[in-house]
């Protein structure tokens, strides 16, 4: 499976695969870095409903678009993680 985008409302949602590798990682911040330009996005959204394996390149997509996003008083929301996963991160997150 691969990621999938979803806008509304200066939200952008990004649905992660299975597995994000370094790869996938490399496509998603690029093409998430240009959705957030164009709309002006505030909120930017990772759902890990379906992830089950990601290296450090695919955390490193989400601190460089917290960090990118903190600047213009955006934030990143993790959705979805594990038990395991959710313990791992300081990004506001919501299991549900």
């Amino acid at each position: 499976m691969e990621y999938k985008f979803e806008m509304g409302q200066g939200k952008l949602r990004v649905v992660v695969p299975k597995e994000l590798d370094h790869h996938l990682a490399t496509q998603l911040k690029e093409e998430a870095d240009l959705l957030i330009e164009t709309y002006h996005v505030k909120t930017l959204i990772f759902d890990f409903t379906n992830t089950e394996f990601m290296d450090s390149s695919g955390i490193g997509v989400l601190i460089g678009r917290s960090r990118n996003l903190s600047f213009s008083g955006g934030q990143v929301v993790a959705t979805n993680l594990s038990r395991v996963w959710s313990r791992s991160f300081a990004f506001p997150v919501c299991n549900g």
